[in-house]
């Protein structure tokens, strides 16, 4: 190094301010020696005055050693939890959805904890399946047509997973471990994102019979903060393993030779925190970069998916002899009846047969015993008097309590008709239940929702009574299988509705025992007969060609722009140069708040092939009213302005 040369770290802050969203130089002094990329580091933070954590990004010389740099303040440890492969992905993820680079490592990178640290050592061994183990996955990976092909070659592939339960195991956790087993033997790792800790205790048992559990690497947020850190250092080496976890699973900084994700579909796969990026998407990202095989497993198909099946982008891969669970529709005779009667005469006597030989699954839409309530004399929906939720009973002959801000309303009237008696307006699962053992003497009932949790039911004669997505797997499989409450989930505002009750039921649906009776109550319609042709693959073309013609997702990208008035003009006036055409602004609209000044917001839809310029745009708008609002009137103010890229329900 020349005599008047120095070193510069270029430093990447932790800092949620969109100004400080770039590299920044700083001195970094011979006392700190040979500091690797990625470490962590402490840097001034001249405008504030104040020390704020980073990541070392590059290492570089330069002769202009008269420059104007501040030093770094210490090297916090030098375990390089930033690799180069890491930062690229988050800041490919973070340009495309207008965000911040440090948001996206906020998700993966857990906080440091020392004594972790000191004890790791990076010289993990090796491990692979066993020979026997190794048969089966490939005896699995066979079922599918062309998906040993597609993890061989890095391809990427939705798969439709085998609606059938093998030894108490589902056919999508079989499918997917089968899958990482295989990547293992082949000296490469994999990452599995799903979307709840249920899922993730089924994968996790799926992959206790075929790979080592010291290949295994969990990222799950019931975890403690130390045995997260622990996985996260293991996700560093190089030793090659299988991360299994949630959403923010997909950036885990392994080498990856597979990335999966099973039912894309699920809400709690889109990421509430900014940039708010679903993990479908960053699974595109990751795969683009790195060129590792992907796969979207589920039983239904997204639109999101398809739109990318149709562009020849992913593979349609699907069982070599498919399994089709024997779905029952409502006759029009029993569609025609009364709506108070909730299970029809042939759905009732498929669950008492069924009920004599083992469990059956009757799944509904709600928890609770009544979730709503309405007046007994005018049917007007019944509201809290204090925030205007809605009210519900707990149990039969409860005082009403609202869902929103919890209080009771002993002495509630109607404000329209004046009356104080309630009738019950809708049944929950504790109602349902209640209902069902009195129709079915003798028979156990077992309530399974989010207040009672329950995983696994045996192959004991029963009635189990469950929320969407909350269903546990029966000993066999059920019996018999009755989707209640279809009509009521399908009214929802949704733009996704009908996809969301397919994928509801199809979940369901593939827990049945082979052969077992499916009945879906109440529902007709494309949505139905998907169902019942196991053609939701169908479903999801359709609905992407109709959508095509009204420019909704994910036929085009939508971003919501929101924040005070001027602040979101000045976003959308960035848009000017982009030639977007004349109707891909709507609004802006005020919002509903108390926030002074008030909010208003934007929708801009956009072609996927201007998503670059679009979030460029938008995110320079949001650095610059961001530095415009430091300081106003002679104090500091808080920026208004937030852009959120790929909303999926573009409502104003």
């Amino acid at each position: 190094m020349p005599p008047e040369s120095r070193r510069i770290a270029r430093v990447l802050l932790d800092s949620p301010l969109p100004q400080l969203d770039r590299l920044f130089d700083y001195a970094l002094p011979a006392q700190w020696g040979e500091v690797p990329l990625g470490v962590r580091v402490q840097v001034p933070l001249r405008t504030a005055g104040r020390v704020i954590d980073g990541y070392v990004v590059d290492i570089d010389t330069e002769d202009d050693a008269d420059r104007a740099l501040s030093e770094v303040e210490s090297v916090v440890s030098t375990v390089p939890v930033l690799p180069e492969r890491l930062h690229t992905l988050a800041r490919r993820v973070a340009d495309r959805a207008a965000g911040s680079a440090s948001d996206v490592l906020r998700l993966v990178i857990p906080k440091r904890q020392v004594r972790v640290e000191k004890a790791w050592t990076a010289d993990t061994p090796a491990e692979t399946p066993d020979a026997e183990a190794l048969v089966v996955a490939e005896e699995t990976v066979g079922l599918y047509e062309g998906l040993g092909e597609v993890l061989d070659s890095g391809g990427r592939a939705a798969v439709e997973a085998i609606p059938q339960l093998v030894n108490g195991m589902q056919g999508w956790a079989r499918l997917l471990a089968a899958s990482a087993a295989r990547m293992l033997a082949a000296g490469r790792s994999s990452i599995i994102v799903v979307p709840d800790s249920r899922d993730l205790d089924r994968l996790l048992a799926a992959l206790e019979s075929l790979v080592p559990a010291g290949a295994v690497v969990r990222h799950d947020s019931r975890q403690s903060n130390p045995d997260r850190y622990r996985g996260f250092l293991r996700t560093l080496e190089d030793a090659p393993c299988i991360v299994v976890g949630n959403r923010s699973a997909v950036y885990s900084p392994v080498v990856a030779g597979l990335v999966a994700i099973w039912d894309d579909g699920d809400p709690l796969l889109g990421e509430p925190l900014a940039p708010y990026v679903n993990a479908r998407d960053a699974a595109l990202l990751r795969q683009e970069l790195e060129g590792s095989a992907l796969l979207f497993a589920g039983h239904t198909r997204t639109t999101d998916v398809e739109r990318l099946v149709v562009l020849g982008w992913l593979q349609d891969v699907r069982a070599a002899r498919r399994v089709l669970p024997r779905v029952v529709l409502s006759t029009p005779q029993e569609m025609e009846q009364p709506t108070a009667q909730r299970m029809p005469s042939s759905a009732f006597l498929a669950a008492r047969t069924a009920a004599a030989e083992g469990p059956v699954l009757v799944q509904v839409s709600r928890p609770g015993f009544s979730p709503s309530l309405v007046c007994a004399e005018c049917r007007a929906p019944a509201r809290c008097a204090h925030c205007g939720g809605p009210l519900g009973a707990k149990h039969r002959g409860a005082v009403p309590v609202c869902a929103w801000c919890g209080r009771a309303a002993s002495t509630w009237s109607c404000p329209s008709c004046s009356s104080t008696k309630l009738r019950l307006a809708s049944s929950g699962s504790e109602r349902t239940a209640d209902e069902l053992g009195r129709a079915f003497p003798g028979v156990r009932v077992i309530v399974a929702d989010s207040a009672h949790p329950v995983e696994r039911v045996s192959a004991a004669p029963a009635l189990v009574v469950a929320t969407r997505g909350a269903e546990p797997i029966a000993d066999g499989g059920y019996r018999a299988v009755v989707l209640l409450d279809g009509p009521r989930m399908l009214q929802a505002p949704d733009l996704r509705v009908a996809e969301s009750c397919l994928r509801w039921w199809s979940n369901a649906a593939a827990l049945a025992a082979p052969g077992a009776p499916i009945h879906l109550v109440g529902v007709n319609g494309a949505a139905a007969r998907a169902l019942a042709t196991w053609n939701q693959a169908g479903h999801a073309r359709v609905e992407l060609e109709s959508r095509a013609p009204l420019h909704m997702p994910p036929t085009t990208r939508v971003a919501l722009v929101q924040g005070s008035a001027s602040a979101v003009a000045g976003a959308l006036a960035a848009l000017n140069d982009l030639a977007l055409p004349a109707d891909a602004v709507l609004g802006p609209v005020p919002v509903e708040s108390e926030d002074i000044p008030p909010r208003v917001r934007a929708l801009v839809r956009f072609e996927y092939g201007a998503g670059a310029r679009v979030a460029t745009a938008l995110r320079a708008a949001v650095v610059a009213e961001a530095v415009s609002g430091r300081r106003r009137k002679g104090r500091a103010t808080k920026s208004t302005l937030s852009v959120r890229l790929d909303i999926l329900e573009p409502e104003l």
